[in-house]
């Protein structure tokens, strides 16, 4: 059976107060540090920090519409966990029933974060989606998408605070 790395309910709280985001970053550095250097250190990712010069530069577009860009990729993201938590357990129960693992769904919107990771250059999102859509081990998966949560809050610690109050 998989096991949910959930700390986001114990965290979020309908309050949007500073210490409250504050420590959901902290947690998020955390987690997003050790799930790097033990179970994804093979995706070189380590102490990578987003920076938005390189989307400035590449795609010819203000700082301003950079920042809000990402502002919505963090908030898509954090919505497609859910989604995603949902196919993971259609996943496992196929898995538990013997019954044909079906991924389309699953890949589908992986890719469809993916193409938005790439178009921002969101290096370690772009492995974690690339990774999504490409394995078969739903334990790794999972991992995955964890690291994918931690990521986006980490960038944009506000942003994912303010969608987790609105989907909790």
């Amino acid at each position: 059976m998989l096991k949910k790395m959930n700390f986001l309910k114990k965290i979020v709280k309908q309050s949007s107060s500073e210490n409250d985001i504050e420590v959901l970053k902290k947690n998020a550095i955390e987690i997003c540090d050790e799930i790097f250097k033990k179970k994804l250190a093979h995706l070189n990712t380590q102490n990578y920090n987003y920076d938005t010069k390189q989307a400035v530069e590449e795609l010819g577009l203000d700082q301003e519409m950079i920042d809000e860009l990402v502002d919505d990729y963090v908030a898509q993201v954090i919505r497609a966990i859910s989604q995603f938590d949902g196919y993971m357990e259609k996943l496992q129960d196929s898995k538990d029933n013997a019954k044909e693992l079906d991924y389309t769904l699953f890949r589908e919107l992986a890719h469809k974060n993916l193409g938005v990771a790439r178009n921002l250059r969101i290096k370690d999102a772009e492995a974690l989606l690339y990774e999504l859509m490409k394995k078969d081990d739903l334990e790794y998966l999972l991992t995955c998408l964890e690291a994918l949560r931690v990521c986006a809050i980490k960038l944009r610690p506000e942003v994912a605070h303010k969608t987790i109050s609105s989907i909790s």
